[in-house]
């Protein structure tokens, strides 16, 4: 099975706004709203993405600071079958692991800066609960 990008998180400076935005212009829906680690996540999705958008409490919260400060893309996740494998590879190709081993979404540093995660398949969720 290939492996495909299946979340984007996006923080964002009005997480209303941003809701509404999201579903009238894309047709997003909105799947579940939790707080957790200083921040607001609602998870949406057009039935193909897991597409979170955050509001942080803090712009000086670790996790905030990851991506820079302000509204922006924070990271992109990816699901895979064996994230020990892949927690490998990144660290052998340059990239550097930002979370602790036993977290349930591996982030990680690629050399270029760009923040990710990988996840077991199955992970991200892209229908609606009925």
């Amino acid at each position: 099975m290939s492996n495909v990008i299946k979340h984007i998180a996006i923080k964002v400076d009005d997480l209303e706004a941003a809701t509404n935005f999201y579903e009238q212009v894309f047709g997003f829906r909105q799947l579940k709203t939790g707080s957790r680690d200083g921040h607001i996540s609602r998870h949406m999705t057009d039935g193909y993405i897991d597409f979170a958008i955050m509001k942080y409490e803090s712009e000086q919260t670790p996790e905030a600071t990851l991506a820079g400060e302000g509204a922006r893309i924070h990271h992109w996740g990816i699901e895979v079958d064996d994230r020990a494998a892949f927690a490998d590879k990144i660290r052998a190709a340059g990239g550097e692991i930002l979370s602790k081993p036993d977290a349930n979404a591996l982030k990680f540093r690629a050399p270029d800066g760009t923040i990710a995660e990988i996840v077991v398949r199955g992970a991200f969720k892209t229908a609606p609960k009925a």
